[in-house]
């Protein structure tokens, strides 16, 4: 096990964040974000003034005292390489160096591509598609395929340069649509999907939330609609940006940038010709943690929902632990017990993820983890899945317990669930309490389970590798549920 420190400079902000790496897996101990604003140093005076220098310093020798507090025997230092518009940037970094002994490396548009792309593929299930970052004065595209990069494209204007133009917003979609629209990303665009990466796209998908009154508050994976762009065009276009501010949830640009990040995206939309895109909150300094971790990303990869959850339990799981043990009962029993829960696949991920985090509400309190591991997987950033069904498994896992099940709880999100994921919640709660309960004494003592289906009645044979009476008491305290859900009596041998 292993602190590292990794710290990003940047023209608006300093972020340190600290990480505890095992085995190619991370949690953040801490993660400190400094903002200020050196647009004027670096694009009007093209000199770092010596205020700036000194909060500079300042906050960097702040940060230094705290990963030696952490321990980390490890700094990553890199900075945006805007920041070489500053004639006196190489006097900054080596005073830097001088003072923290943190050594700036200066990213580029080559390094910059491939840490938004490994952040990207750490967030969104997909190995193609076509992608847009929006920095403060840069835009990239590029287009990825079987897990690399093909082809990128970089255009000369972000949130911030772009909002600084005196000009209509019409103007500026326009602009950026030219720019755009002769790039080999765009050309080579197909039906497939697109991703948007940055915080202007973050922003403009929480102000889109809001005015379509969307009830999961999660940022990543979020699908924002052409026409839910155009909505928050509509509302923004009349607001100056003391108003902005007031909207909650925006990040520290987001007042400032709106106009220029809503013009790149809008152009974005209607250049692609895409209905809708996927919003990632992954971010460049993601992608430069998981290029310096230990371990194949590829072979991480290739599983993206179930590697975020081994991610999830690396550090939380202990000796007894039956998380993967109750995940893999609780997939056998859906495949055996098809004909009953008549449930299509597309409830699969659901029951992976609340079969798997089936305990995580008891990292709250014990009693009654079940309703906790309802909002417990809803805030615990899992990837690999829509929000729709983190939402199912979440309920799901509230459903252990069908004395938990609230229809007004559930009706909180009737924009989202239909009749038949309601029922499926109730089915698939069954099914993890089952699974649990089949490995009550966590020693996988029962390997492979038989389903035999008469009339009314299952009976659930067991494949064992030792006494499996306890599981089968403990099991068996679910007949009553599962005859309620599943209108079948169980019997279990």
């Amino acid at each position: 096990m292993e602190n590292i420190a990794f710290i990003q400079l940047t023209e608006r902000k300093i972020e340190l964040k600290i990480i505890q790496s095992r085995a190619g897996r991370y949690r953040i101990l801490e993660d400190v974000v400094n903002q200020y604003d050196l647009t004027n140093d670096i694009t009007k005076d093209c000199l770092f003034s010596p205020k700036s220098r000194q909060d500079i310093l300042k906050i960097l020798g702040i940060y230094r005292y705290t990963i030696e507090t952490f321990g980390a025997t490890k700094m990553i230092a890199f900075a945006s390489n805007i920041i070489v518009k500053a004639r006196n940037y190489r006097g900054l970094l080596d005073e830097i160096y001088t003072h923290t002994g943190m050594n700036f490396m200066l990213v580029n548009d080559d390094e910059v591509v491939r840490d938004i792309y490994q952040g990207v593929i750490n967030k969104i299930d997909s190995s193609k598609g076509s992608g847009v970052y929006i920095s403060g004065y840069h835009t990239y595209l590029f287009k990825y395929n079987r897990r690399n990069v093909v082809d990128y494209t970089v255009i000369p204007y972000g949130f911030i340069n772009l909002s600084e133009k005196e000009d209509k917003f019409e103007n500026l979609v326009s602009l950026m649509k030219k720019e755009m629209k002769d790039s080999p990303v765009v050309k080579s665009f197909e039906e497939e999907n697109l991703v948007g990466v940055g915080t202007s796209f973050v922003d403009i998908a929480r102000i889109a939330k809001k005015l379509l009154r969307y009830p999961i508050d999660i940022d990543n994976n979020y699908a924002l609609s052409a026409s839910a762009c155009e909505k928050v065009v509509e509302f923004s276009k009349d607001l100056d940006s003391t108003k902005i501010k007031k909207v909650k949830g925006l990040s520290f640009e987001g007042a400032d940038s709106l106009k220029g990040g809503l013009a790149i995206i809008k152009a974005v939309f209607e250049v692609f010709g895409a209905e809708e895109l996927l919003v990632t909150d992954a971010d460049i300094m993601e992608g430069r943690i998981l290029e310096n971790l230990v371990g194949s990303p590829v072979e991480k990869y290739s599983d993206l929902l179930l590697n975020s959850l081994d991610n999830y339990y690396e550090f939380k799981k202990e000796g007894l632990s039956i998380n993967s043990n109750v995940y893999n009962m609780a997939i056998l029993l859906f495949k055996q017990l098809k004909v009953v829960h008549k449930l299509p696949r597309q409830y699969v991920r659901s029951l992976k993820i609340a079969s798997y985090m089936f305990d995580c509400g008891k990292f709250i309190d014990f009693k009654n983890y079940e309703k906790h591991g309802y909002y417990t997987i809803l805030n615990s950033n899992i990837v690999g899945a829509s929000q729709k069904e983190t939402l199912i498994a979440g309920l799901s896992c509230m459903c252990q317990n069908l004395d938990n099940f609230n229809l007004s709880e559930i009706m909180k999100y009737k924009e989202i669930l239909t009749d038949e994921d309601v029922d499926a919640i109730r089915k698939l709660g069954v099914l993890v309490k089952l699974a649990v309960n089949l490995n009550a004494s966590r020693k996988n003592v029962i390997s492979d389970i038989v389903c035999d289906i008469l009339g009314d009645s299952i009976i659930m044979k067991t494949v064992v590798k030792s006494d499996p009476s306890f599981e089968i008491m403990q099991a068996m305290k679910l007949a009553d549920d599962f005859k309620k859900t599943f209108k079948k009596s169980l019997q279990i041998i």
